[in-house]
């Protein structure tokens, strides 16, 4: 029989907590007996607690009668009624719950295994897309709150910086408790045994805390897929996990090939650290760097390939007919094929101090965790690229005052129209063309920059707190050693480019577009000489590089 929900049922009992922005839909009759079909009705009791703070791969609930409390740290924070379900996108990656769910007033559930939810995720186009939409959206607001994971230090700490942003590009929900500036930060130290010398230290959902853990040890904490690499020999190995890599996996994986993927820190790459995508192709009104990382990486759980993270190449070879990649942990990957995605980081500005206050001040990525560090003072962001413009139209909204540095004379150059329109029209950010920064104020903090007009060589300090870096990038190649050739910057030379590479193509064909002067070692993304910095083209480029793979494949299959 088809449950039907009364105004009764959903105006009882506590306030329930509004909608945010789809994260809480409510089902209907007919899709909560759908659901039901994949699991179990069973009563509820007040007091029962579904699921609490820590619990990995706990149930799914939709609540058919009755009211349901989520806690943080002990404090009510949402309620949700009849046709709400509960959870956050942590249940389909398998991390620790980041709240208790409680029954506040008793009725009915339907409940899933985690299992049995990322089934009807993976099959179910209507009802698997909307709870992916609401556990995507729910993360957001997750982050939004600075929920989860409580992180102890100084913000003058460079380990405290570290974990920060492992945490951000991560994507895992967190905040920042200040000892030097937050006045519940020594109660909690007291509560945990821990000395302010001893920062900074991690607290993880159910109470845990790691004093100043180690990247890949935080990554086990929280869930994340932080161990070594499988060691036999596989079809395709992707190394890095930006929107090509991603690509690469996801379609790898469809099409049956023996898929392992790794990454240095995080899957997203720099994509992963923006805050909006407004000319990526299918998403007229744009979408979050982190949001369309999070989405691709579902896609690779869904055919079966995790991400591995914290696990950096530092090593390639080859042995047998095949390669072998050795990793940071001394860990091993052989593998019939290899795609090269490792991207590439952000240069540095050659000024002095840069160091001093790289642990603090000077950010590579502009999301809302880095706005939040900015405490609402004003910015200088160098850069004239989209990078740049993104981040100046982003920071605008959240700081008071924006200067983006450009050292060239015309924003059309490296910049797309449309962000230049942005940038040029909103009235918290000033443009300075044919400048550059070339000193850093203050002590411990930073306390302004000293720019400089490259053509009369006129000096102005601008008071700021922060600065964001966007000027150009520097392959992650040096892992390759001497073995794939690079270009005089360090980007792997692909397709035409090593055709005159006798040494290796004298094998009956030429190399393949992507194709490195390695048979059946390929280059994608940013890391690839020549290739196009926009995420359409990365992903493009992990979408076609897959059948060159296939194609390699069999040609060795054939002789």
């Amino acid at each position: 029989m088809s449950t039907r929900l009364s105004s009764e049922q959903r105006s009882s009992g506590p306030q329930e907590t509004p909608d945010e922005h789809g994260a809480f839909p409510r089902l209907d009759g007919d899709q909560i007996d759908q659901i039901a079909l994949h699991g179990t009705r069973r009563p509820t009791r007040e007091g029962e607690v579904l699921y609490a703070e820590g619990d990995r791969d706990h149930d799914f609930f939709v609540i058919v009668s009755g009211v349901v409390q989520v806690l943080e740290n002990g404090e009510v924070v949402r309620v949700h009624g009849p046709g709400r379900f509960l959870g956050e996108l942590g249940l389909l990656e398998g991390q620790p719950s980041f709240v208790t769910a409680v029954v506040a007033q008793p009725g009915e559930v339907v409940q899933l295994t985690a299992a049995e939810l990322t089934e009807l995720v993976r099959n179910d186009p209507v009802l698997g897309g909307l709870v992916l939409r609401a556990y995507l959206m729910r993360r957001a607001v997750l982050i939004g709150r600075g929920s989860g994971l409580q992180i102890i230090g100084s913000c003058f700490s460079p380990d405290t910086k570290r974990l920060l942003e492992f945490a951000a590009r991560n994507r895992i929900p967190h905040r920042l408790v200040d000892i030097d500036n937050d006045s519940d930060a020594e109660e909690l130290l007291r509560r945990f045994g821990v000395t302010v010398h001893q920062t900074p230290v991690v607290v993880v959902p159910g109470g845990g805390t790691l004093r100043n853990p180690g990247n890949r040890e935080l990554a086990q904490a929280l869930g994340l897929h932080a161990s070594s690499p499988p060691s036999d020999l596989t079809d395709l190995l992707v190394v890095g996990a930006g929107p090509g890599g991603l690509a690469a996996v996801v379609y790898g994986a469809a099409d049956g090939l023996g898929v392992v993927a790794v990454d240095s820190v995080a899957a997203g790459g720099q994509a992963g650290t923006t805050s909006r995508i407004e000319n990526y192709l299918g998403f007229p009104t744009g979408i979050s760097g982190p949001d369309l990382t999070e989405r691709a990486v579902l896609q690779a759980g869904k055919f079966g390939v995790p991400v591995n993270v914290s696990a950096e190449a530092v090593s390639f070879s080859a042995h047998d007919g095949h390669y072998v990649v050795g990793f940071d942990d001394s860990s091993q990957v052989r593998t019939r094929s290899l795609v090269i995605a490792t991207g590439a980081r952000y240069r540095r500005l050659d000024l002095p101090r840069l160091a001093d206050f790289e642990s603090t001040d000077v950010y590579y990525a502009a999301t809302i965790h880095e706005a939040r560090a900015c405490r609402a003072n004003p910015v200088a962001i160098v850069g004239g690229g989209n990078s740049a413009g993104q981040a100046a139209v982003f920071l605008a909204d959240r700081v008071p005052q924006v200067h983006l540095v450009v050292r060239g004379g015309d924003l059309n150059k490296d910049m797309s129209r449309y962000l230049v329109d942005r940038v040029t029209s909103h009235p918290r950010i000033e443009v300075l063309l044919h400048h550059e920064v070339v000193e850093l104020l203050g002590g411990d903090k930073l306390d302004g920059v000293v720019v400089e007009d490259n053509r009369n060589h006129d000096r102005r300090a601008l008071q700021v707190r922060a600065l964001f870096v966007f000027i150009g990038a520097k392959p992650c190649t040096t892992w390759l050693s001497s073995l794939i050739a690079l270009d005089d910057d360090g980007f792997v030379l692909t397709g035409e480019h090593v055709a005159t590479d006798d040494s290796w193509w004298h094998k009956g064909r030429r190399p393949f577009p992507l194709e490195t002067n390695r048979p059946g070692v390929f280059a994608i993304g940013d890391v690839r000489s020549g290739s196009i910095k926009r995420v359409g083209s990365a992903v493009g480029e992990g979408a076609m590089v897959v059948r060159l793979v296939h194609d390699h494949l069999s040609f060795g299959a054939s002789r």
